[in-house]
């Protein structure tokens, strides 16, 4: 006699999408940021994003024999894109030890600590790069020229600069520079242009949606329009404070982050704006000049509250009130 038939409640969704097929592209999609960075601040760079995906990779293999877990999960590309986001938000001239401990603490602590992937409450990368800026703050705000701008006269960063009153040392620091990577930041940030190129990459493939992107870097623009003027209010120049920083970087790669992200449209919407007015605060009032990756994982936190009063109700779904 054959085995009946067992349906599950509907409706059925089918899709050729993977988690392996998800992490692998998000980390194609990062390539022409990190050949930005190695081409601006040089081989420095490689080595820091090669160190960071190793020890990523190692401490998830570690971590998945200590608690018996299949290894096979080591290739499912996840512990490789978290290593190489954080080589992202780290200095290209720092020692290659950062971002190895970094690595280290996003896999164990970030990830594995919550039950592996999927399970993590915080974005792994953002939490690795809290550690190391909260341990290590002189080496997490060090920068480095880039190899054709070595007479520059300042080693702050443009948004340093702008929190701190140093506008005249950015006459000569346009936002086409913003936007090609002429400027001092970490490795993967500085090229607006090849972030967007790997956005845009995506974007194609349906990765990601416009919700959570759109709706962070509008609300940067507008209230930085409005209150970080030199001139009073409605004087900001919104272009700079979208370019000069790490949002790019943090709105299309890492507040996407599936498992750390809500669910519905109207979630995300949520979480954008939410991400946007904690990035303008930390920036405007904070004694640190950027704020993205703390909004980022301070929205984390606030993810199951949010998917619970925006989700869409369940097919067939009746109200009590009903």
């Amino acid at each position: 006699m054959d085995e009946p038939l067992i349906v599950s409640i509907g409706p059925h969704i089918r899709s050729k999408a993977s988690t392996k097929k998800i992490m692998w592209a998000a980390a194609l999609s990062l390539v022409p940021a990190g050949a930005a960075g190695v081409f601006i601040f040089g081989i420095n760079s490689l080595f820091v994003i090669a160190a960071s995906i190793i020890a990523a990779v190692a401490a998830e293999a570690l971590i998945l024999s200590v608690r018996r877990k299949d290894l096979g999960a080591v290739w499912d590309g996840s512990a490789a894109l978290t290593g190489l986001l954080l080589a992202y938000n780290i200095p290209p001239g720092s020692p290659l030890w950062m971002p190895v401990a970094g690595s280290v603490f996003a896999v164990v602590i970030g990830k594995q600590v919550f039950g592996g992937l999927g399970h993590n409450i915080f974005n792994p990368a953002l939490a690795g790069r809290a550690f190391l800026m909260v341990s290590w703050p002189v080496y997490m705000t060090t920068w480095q020229n880039p190899r054709w701008n070595i007479d520059a006269v300042t080693s702050a960063t443009p948004l340093a600069l702008a929190k701190h009153g140093g506008f005249g040392l950015l006459s000569g620091v346009s936002n086409w520079d913003l936007f090609l990577g002429n400027r001092l930041g970490c490795i993967g940030e500085v090229s607006a242009a090849a972030l967007l190129v790997g956005a845009g990459y995506l974007f194609i493939k349906k990765y990601i949606t416009w919700h959570i992107p759109v709706t962070y870097i509008l609300t940067v623009a507008v209230t930085s329009w409005i209150f970080n003027g030199r001139g009073g209010l409605l004087t900001g120049d919104a272009l700079f404070f979208i370019l000069s920083g790490g949002l790019i970087l943090g709105a299309f790669f890492m507040a996407t982050d599936y498992v750390t992200s809500p669910m519905g449209a109207r979630g995300k919407a949520v979480f954008g704006i939410g991400c946007g007015l904690l990035t303008f605060i930390i920036r405007r009032f904070s004694g640190y000049p950027e704020g993205v990756s703390y909004a980022i994982l301070i929205m984390n936190a606030f993810v199951p509250m949010i998917d619970r009063y925006t989700f869409p109700k369940w097919f067939g779904y009746k109200s009590s009130k009903s």
